[in-house]
């Protein structure tokens, strides 16, 4: 257990790659009540929401969820979200649990005189049913389980699993399919339990946080903090497809449109480690005459790859797949090459 984010949190169970290689090849159960969930409801709330956001609001259906960035008025990232559409005046979005009192002053800020806005964070409990086996385990918890793989991805609906009301998304952070299930604080642990006795003879384990990194990273799902942070962007990130310039003013557009102008310096690219070593977050990248050209800002062994991974940010003229580099690790340059990512996607085959 370790201090996270205001939190005690497992960083492993039964180990890291056991519990890694569970989601991979059946499933595992997440407690995720951590992240912050911003309420947002009124009239006004999607214009309200559109303008905090770089991503479309405007055109999302009830029922439906999209990723998307909240940007400073530099373009730089505050935080990566997911926002939910529960009817056309209801709006659920939910922040990383490091960002939560910052992201619920600047929603609040926003909201002020326009709509009602809550942080429902201290009542509202996450837990995220992960893998290939997901929705078997799902199904034996109520009728409404058995009904949730007829959900598309990044969609929602509200439902009752183990007795208990929640709303089951189709949503997740692994690369895996499964769903996160949003219900009351109180509830949270009960639900939990649920899964877990349901699924153990499926293989499904209880997940830490060392494994929920490890899946995010072969999957290329950045991490705010490593990946993306207030020095950051959306384009230099990777992260251009969630900022619709069209649709209109939100907070850091101007910033954005001068950034898409002029070439970026940098890109944050995907590598693997051809040397032997493993690249850990801070390392610097470096060319073959020694300069640094970067950082890492994320790097790991990745289980199911097989290898050693890691996200960082390189000069623009070296984010290319096949450029080779050099990571400091520890003072000892480490050979690397920048690949394509995802580093895993779930209809290759699995390790």
């Amino acid at each position: 257990m370790v201090p996270f984010a205001g939190w005690d949190m497992p960083v492993q169970y039964a180990g890291i790659v056991v519990e890694h290689r569970a989601v991979r090849r059946a499933a595992g159960v997440f407690d995720v009540g951590h992240m912050g969930q911003l309420r947002l409801r009124g009239e006004r709330s999607e214009r309200v929401l559109d303008r905090l956001v770089t991503n479309d609001v405007k055109a999302l259906p009830e029922g439906r969820a999209l990723y998307t960035c909240a940007c400073s008025e530099r373009g730089t990232i505050l935080d990566d979200l997911i926002v939910y559409r529960r009817s056309r005046q209801d709006w659920v979005v939910v922040c990383n649990a490091s960002n939560v009192d910052k992201m619920s002053a600047h929603f609040a800020s926003a909201a002020a005189g326009e709509c009602t806005f809550e942080d429902e964070s201290p009542t509202r409990s996450l837990v995220a049913l992960q893998g290939p086996r997901a929705f078997e385990i799902l199904a034996l918890v109520g009728s409404d389980g058995q009904r949730a793989a007829e959900l598309k991805s990044f969609h929602f609906r509200n439902g009752t699993l183990a007795g208990i009301a929640c709303t089951i998304a189709r949503t997740g952070y692994t690369g895996e399919d499964g769903v996160e299930l949003f219900c009351g604080r109180d509830e949270g642990l009960t639900l939990w339990r649920a899964l877990l006795d349901a699924g153990r003879p499926h293989g499904c384990q209880p997940i830490g946080l060392g494994a929920r990194d490890t899946l995010r990273l072969e999957a290329r799902l950045s991490l705010y903090g490593n990946d993306i942070d207030e020095t950051t962007d959306p384009l230099e990130a990777g992260l251009g497809w969630v900022v619709k310039f069209d649709k209109g003013e939100f907070i850091g557009r101007e910033a954005l449109l001068r950034a898409r102008e002029r070439p970026p310096t940098r890109r944050l690219v995907g590598f693997e480690m051809t040397g032997r070593g493993i690249a850990r977050h801070g390392y610097a990248l470096r060319d073959a005459e020694g300069r640094t050209v970067g950082v890492c800002t994320s790097g790991s062994p990745a289980p199911t790859v097989g290898k050693n991974i890691g996200l960082g940010y390189l000069e623009a003229a070296l984010a290319v797949p096949g450029t080779q580099f050099l990571v400091d690790c520890r003072g000892k340059n480490v050979e690397a090459v920048v690949v394509k990512t995802p580093f895993y996607s779930r209809e290759a085959p699995r390790g």
